[in-house]
């Protein structure tokens, strides 16, 4: 695997797992939204270039909780509206694992970077 194709990979690793930690940090601030139902990336691998890419964005369909609160104003007639479907620990345990796979792309871009160094000093010699 020459060395470009190394950066290619480890680069849209991080592209794809910040823009996780972007979709997740929205769900986390709209947990308490009426209505919001949780987004999520899929991911798909990039077959020419290698690495992965982001193929698209898809929203959670696990039914939205009935809440009862008649003084709300979205309530309905029987006092119940519809609250949302994020799970406060799902999410931190999804930017969790975003975080780490972050890190580990980054290590191998590091690693990536060391060696072509390594070869360049060879080469100069």
């Amino acid at each position: 695997m020459d060395f470009i194709r190394k950066f290619n990979v480890a680069s849209t690793g991080m592209e794809a797992q910040s823009r996780r930690l972007r979709v997740i940090s929205e769900n986390i601030a709209n947990a308490d939204t009426p209505g919001f139902q949780r987004k999520v990336l899929t991911f798909q691998e990039a077959h020419r270039e290698g690495g992965v890419r982001v193929s698209g964005l898809t929203l959670d369909q696990t039914p939205l909780p009935r809440v009862y609160d008649p003084s709300h104003p979205m309530a309905d007639a029987e006092g119940y509206y519809e609250g949302s479907n994020v799970s406060l620990v799902i999410e931190v345990a999804d930017a969790r694992e975003a975080q780490r796979s972050y890190e580990a792309n980054l290590r191998m871009f590091d690693q990536a970077r060391q060696m072509a160094s390594a070869l360049l000093d060879l080469i100069k010699r």
